[in-house]
């Protein structure tokens, strides 16, 4: 579990005791090893979806459609985009969520993730 030196108490609850926290730890070269390593990467649609496709790893973006997809989704590698692609959100450049209860999201599962994942690495 990645994620900035701001982070470092949510990627330690993200990781439990059943993956390794290197919450803080990475700078983005050591972020590009990490992704380059992994058979997948589950991520939103930031900065890591982004270098995980550049490092060849399949991607399952958790997508909030502030930006469209087909213009801003990971590129090149085998990807699945979660989330409402038609919520009311969509198109809005939004950093924060202008609608309540985040509607593109919220529907998204855990199972979800685990299918999507599954799908990317039955594939590659």
């Amino acid at each position: 579990v990645t994620g900035g030196a701001g982070e470092r108490d949510l990627t330690a609850y993200v990781a439990g005791d059943r993956a390794v926290d290197l919450g803080g730890r990475t700078g983005a070269a050591e972020l590009a090893g990490v992704l380059a390593g992994a058979a997948c990467v589950v991520t939103g649609n930031t900065g890591p979806a982004h270098l995980a496709a550049a490092v060849d790893t399949p991607v399952v973006s958790l997508f909030a459609p502030v930006v469209p997809a087909e213009r801003w989704r990971p590129y090149g590698v085998p990807y699945v985009l979660l989330g409402d692609q038609d919520a009311p959100c969509a198109g809005t450049r939004a950093r924060r969520c202008p609608v309540p209860g985040h509607p593109c999201l919220d529907t998204v599962t855990a199972l979800d993730v685990v299918a999507a994942v599954d799908k990317l690495v039955e594939v590659t």
